[in-house]
């Protein structure tokens, strides 16, 4: 692996959080400092990364929410423009279903989310199931670039309690965080002066963030397709509520799984157990979501498997910066019943 696959791949783990992160990553890529910067700068120029920050763990601090609609074909564009046009908006997918139509809200607190999906719900005159999160098993850990799929395994840690909300007084960072690091050679400095505090305290409360759980990762954030990974599948799975944790936690320790979680079921929807597979092809995405089936104990569970076709936004989330009630769109009554 090369210097430049190196800076991206490596550190998704264990950013360095010290006063010259990135004469670190020189010392151990064998490039100037400059190199490093100037390499990361057109990696996030050019979508291979979009930042260089933090992953929440699901409790600690705003809201998110799964949410899928059923488009008609003629109107998929339309509503997919609609859809990411709204800032709580991070992720937006086209996916092989009936419900055709994924996306992500993210906002500062459970009633702004839902006050986003119901305003997209107004906007487009189209319902969309409510997917909540009721238990992360392996949750955006990283994204390994070495092969067809990601095949390093994780191995899950069964019984964490839900990560820590975090106290108002600590989400100036946390939006920080959240919208990545600057590219300069005192990055925490940056922030620090932002927020009224000094550079060790910024890296030590990232540091205890990390340690505590609230933080699941601080490092590069990739873009798999941009780097090659244009196959991915979300696998949804039945299971009886009382062997969906076990399932769960097999799923999450198998090579190839990115992301791994329970939601709640909705009308018409009765799949409570996710597995997210990435790829660079099909075959490779599928071979491996046979292989996890099996291996978690899930071959005779009802299963669908979603195949991504078309990516219409995939960004940073707003938990902590939020959006402004003023983003609702307007409503669209005609089409849309209650």
């Amino acid at each position: 692996m090369n210097a430049e696959l190196r800076l991206l791949n490596d550190w998704q783990h264990g950013f360095p959080l010290c006063r010259d992160p990135f004469g670190v990553l020189a010392a151990q890529t064998g490039l100037e400092r400059e190199q490093v910067l100037a390499t990361l700068r057109q990696a996030q120029d050019d979508g291979r990364i979009s930042r260089i920050g933090g992953v929440f763990a699901h409790g600690s601090g705003g809201d998110a929410m799964l949410a899928a609609m059923a488009v008609p074909a003629h109107r998929i564009d339309d509503v997919a423009a609609t859809v990411s046009a709204h800032p709580g908006v991070n992720h937006n997918y086209l996916r092989e279903h009936h419900h055709n139509l994924w996306f992500v809200m993210t906002g500062a607190d459970r009633d702004a989310v839902e006050a986003g999906v119901s305003g997209l719900e107004r906007a487009t005159g189209l319902r969309a199931l409510r997917l909540r999160m009721l238990r992360p098993y392996r949750i955006d850990l990283g994204f390994d670039l070495g092969g067809d799929t990601a095949h390093r395994p994780m191995r899950a840690a069964p019984g964490l309690p839900a990560a820590a909300r975090l106290p108002a007084g600590q989400w100036p960072l946390a939006r920080r965080v959240e919208a990545g690091l600057p590219l300069v050679e005192r990055p925490y400095a940056v922030w620090a002066d932002d927020i009224g505090d000094n550079e060790d305290r910024v890296t030590e409360r990232i540091g205890q963030w990390l340690a505590e759980g609230r933080l699941k990762r601080f490092g590069v954030v990739v873009r798999h397709h941009e780097l090659g990974f244009a196959a991915n599948a979300m696998t949804v799975f039945d299971v009886p509520d009382d062997h969906v944790d076990a399932c769960g936690q097999a799923l999450a320790e198998q090579a190839g799984v990115t992301l791994a979680y329970r939601r709640t079921r909705a009308e018409g929807w009765p799949y409570n157990l996710y597995a997210m597979v990435h790829g660079t092809h099909r075959d490779a995405v599928t071979a491996v979501i046979e292989r996890v089936t099996r291996a978690a104990g899930l071959v005779q569970r009802p299963r669908e498997v979603l195949f991504s076709t078309r990516r219409f936004k995939q960004t940073g989330a707003r938990r902590f910066r939020g959006w402004s009630a003023a983003a609702l769109l307007p409503e669209v009554p005609h089409g849309f019943a209650r």
